[in-house]
């Protein structure tokens, strides 16, 4: 069974940085997606990024290029999302995904599709 487990959300100042770890298990080959996703209050779910365990292609959304960053460590099993700049805009609950497919992450997927961690908030505020 499949596990995502996100850590490292909290309280950073318009300007600052912080990044997201995604503790993945259940997997038992590199044929699958994982990346981000986050939700701002009345908003809809934003793909942010996305990486290929099958050729170790990243994915970042146009939207957050430049700033946000996806990497992953094979060894822990960990994908982690580094997010530079950051603004009050970018204040939402941000959730690690996985899928078999990397289309998942550019379908609109629900969160009844794939795989979902439980989300970790994310505040931009001074």
């Amino acid at each position: 069974q499949v596990h995502l487990v996100e850590s490292g959300g909290g309280l950073v100042q318009p300007g600052g940085s912080l990044t997201l770890s995604c503790a993945a298990s259940g997997f038992t080959e590199d044929n699958y997606a994982i990346g981000w996703f986050r939700q701002a209050p009345g908003k809809e779910l934003e793909v942010l990024a996305a990486f290929n365990t099958a050729d170790g292609t990243t994915h970042v959304q146009r939207s957050v290029r430049g700033r946000f960053a996806i990497s992953r460590d094979r060894a822990r099993s960990t994908v982690s999302l580094q997010m530079n700049s950051l603004t009050p805009e970018d204040t939402a609950v941000y959730y690690c995904a996985a899928d078999r497919r990397l289309a998942f992450f550019f379908d609109m997927p629900t969160m009844n599709d794939g795989y979902w961690g439980q989300g970790t908030q994310v505040t931009v505020s001074s």
